[in-house]
């Protein structure tokens, strides 16, 4: 199968508006679901949306196919996993933010909990 029928679209085209521009409003949404504690699900509910908007951009405004399963599944899948991503960056730095006494950050996308000091009470 060819790259420009996988994508949906021509490469550059897939780049710009899928992953750069569409992308961007992928991890805004990933970062206001975080932000807003609401479940991880919604991502992909969110996504399909984004996708089915990245693939009409494409068609309107540079002649792509409308009807591209596979441009669509490839399109959903980058920015769902775009909007994963700032989905948890954000739900780390959230937690260890607002749970400074709980918990620590190890990595931008793993938290642990800190070990009590062994003091006894809350």
């Amino acid at each position: 199968m060819e790259l420009e029928t996988l994508l949906g679209g021509p490469v550059p085209v897939f780049i710009g508006l899928t992953v750069v521009l569409v992308g961007g409003a992928a991890w805004l949404t990933g970062r206001a679901i975080a932000l807003t504690w609401r479940p991880i699900g919604q991502v992909l509910w969110a996504c399909l949306g984004l996708a089915l908007a990245a693939r009409f951009l494409t068609f309107a405004l540079f002649d792509g196919p409308l009807l591209s399963l596979p441009g669509f599944v490839v399109a959903y899948l980058v920015l769902t996993g775009i909007a994963l991503l700032a989905y948890r960056v954000t739900l780390v730095a959230r937690m260890v933010r607002q749970y400074p006494w709980r918990y620590r950050r190890v990595s931008p996308f793993a938290y642990v909990e800190i070990e009590g000091d062994g003091r006894s009470g809350g």
